[in-house]
């Protein structure tokens, strides 16, 4: 019942607060019917409100349905109770009387102490039935109180008749005369219990007939009740399911369209104002969110690609001057110095590394080719520096098909060689190596040139975390983004100790292997 007060209360709250938002609306276009605001006020209702009062009026129907039907069968069951009471008390005096009769009989004819206690039992239980009898006048009426009373009078006087019948001698001149007496107040007793037994009968008959509308007019109003509380659970069944379900229904909808990348769904929504509401509408600024969002990452992603290729082919146009002036210093002292067949292989190596260049216009190469131009450099480098360069490999065949983007590995075998190698007088050695670990791919660069100094590499790596390449220059800045492009968990990692040389390490992730 709190839940239900409650649920009335803000009912009136509010209607309220309705009636004084539209209170200019009624001016312009009129008050609107009772239907319209019950109507808005529901629609206000939060849904805890709504749900409170879907519950309080289903149960109420129920409640009153099943009171209604416990009234009718308990009025019903009382009358016909006490009809069958009053016809039960005045057949049972009917048949005590016949059998008290009976063996009054019996004990004239035979005065044996059976017979005798036969009739006294029988006596007994006249009397209970006699007294049994209903005796109060508002309850029976006139006619019933003045036959009731006349049984019990004449039954009396009967048992005074016995009583003095019994004492006399049947020797006795007056003791026929007595018994024919007593033999006639029976008949008369019977026909009097007879008679009432029969006005039992027409009054139960009577007030039976007088029950009848009331048993059709509590089924009556049951069924009215019943009706209007379905067609009340109707309405409502209708307006959660309007309000409600459908639009729940459509975010779900709307949701597996998103899902699926397709913003191209019409809007949801709905008339209540309640929680559903502002869940419809969180849902369509955030669905209008993310689709700018979305739409924003695109450009983003266009642009980024379109200045990733611009990098990649600033990058392949940026011939290093010195690798070039260098490279054609050591091909002219080669020529004065060795056969013809040495300038050859180098003009040959040379060749290769401009063809790769200018002819390689994809973004990425498998690792085996890349590494097949990088040897072609590390053999002119050789050309120049002499034994000063000492170049070994170890690389994994499983590896040699990956995926690395174009010109990945030759900057970093540059900056190993010009910043590592070449510094220090009796050179060092170069080492590139690759390898999987699980599902990574690890390919290096390794020398035993100069190293890096501590402060130095600390600013490398804090530029490589950021992407900057104040410091770094572009040929690394360019690789490491590149990579981390390609490959969600890429990285370049390195790792150099003054005097010892430097490591320089790209690592990721295929999906497929």
């Amino acid at each position: 019942m709190k839940a239900f007060y409650e649920i009335l209360f803000s009912i009136y709250r509010y209607s309220g607060m309705q009636q004084g938002k539209d209170s200019l609306m009624d001016r312009v276009k009129g008050n609107g019917s009772f239907g319209d605001k019950v109507r808005r006020t529901w629609l206000s209702l939060p849904l805890r409100k709504k749900v409170g009062a879907i519950t309080v009026l289903a149960a109420f129907a129920v409640s009153f349905s099943i009171l209604m039907n416990l009234v009718t069968a308990g009025f019903g069951m009382n009358g016909f109770r006490k009809i069958l009471e009053d016809n039960s008390r005045s057949a049972s005096f009917q048949a005590a009387m016949e059998t008290e009769s009976r063996t009054f009989k019996t004990m004239i004819r035979d005065r044996s102490e059976d017979n005798r206690a036969a009739y006294e039992e029988a006596c007994g239980a006249a009397r209970k039935a006699l007294e049994a009898l209903p005796y109060d006048y508002d309850e029976i009426g006139r006619e019933r109180f003045a036959k009731t009373w006349s049984v019990k009078n004449s039954y009396d006087t009967y048992e005074k008749r016995k009583a003095e019948l019994l004492s006399m001698s049947e020797d006795d001149p007056e003791y026929v005369q007595k018994l024919y007496e007593i033999y006639q107040i029976q008949n008369y007793i019977k026909s009097y219990a007879g008679s009432l037994q029969e006005m039992n009968v027409a009054a139960g008959i009577r007030r039976y007939e007088k029950q009848i509308p009331l048993f059709l007019l509590i089924p009556a109003l049951t069924i009215l009740w019943g009706s209007l509380a379905l067609a009340a659970v109707l309405w409502l069944n209708r307006s959660v399911g309007r309000h409600i379900v459908r639009p729940v229904q459509a975010l779900a909808e709307d949701s597996r369209r998103i899902a699926e990348n397709d913003y191209s769904g019409p809007p949801v929504s709905t008339e209540c104002e309640d929680e559903i509401a502002d869940l419809v509408r969180a849902f369509c600024r955030m669905k209008c969110s993310t689709q700018g969002y979305i739409e924003t990452l695109k450009e983003k992603h266009e642009v980024e690609t379109q200045l990733e290729a611009v990098r990649l082919q600033m990058l392949k146009n940026q011939i290093n001057p010195h690798f070039l002036f260098n490279t054609l210093n050591t091909i002219a002292g080669a020529a004065e110095m060795e056969e013809a067949e040495t300038t050859e292989k180098m003009i040959q190596a040379m060749s290769r590394l401009f063809r790769y260049n200018l002819k390689s216009t994809a973004s990425v190469m498998p690792f085996e080719r890349e590494k097949k131009v990088v040897e072609d450099y590390i053999y002119l480098q050789k050309m120049r520096f002499g034994s000063r360069i000492r170049y070994t490999s170890d690389c994994s065949r499983d590896t040699m098909e990956v995926m690395i983007p174009v010109f990945a590995l030759q900057p970093l075998v540059e900056n190993a060689i010009v910043h590592g190698l070449a510094v220090k007088p009796e050179g060092g050695r170069l080492h590139i190596r690759s390898w999987i670990r699980g599902k990574r791919i690890f390919i290096s660069v390794s020398d035993t040139g100069a190293g890096i100094a501590p402060e130095r590499l600390a600013e490398i790596r804090e530029e490589l975390r950021n992407g900057e390449s104040q410091k770094l220059g572009i040929g690394v800045s360019n690789i490491s983004r590149r990579i981390k492009t390609m490959y969600p968990d890429g990285e370049l990692l390195i790792d150099s100790r003054e005097g010892r040389g430097t490591v320089v390490r790209m690592a990721f992730t295929v999906a497929e292997m």
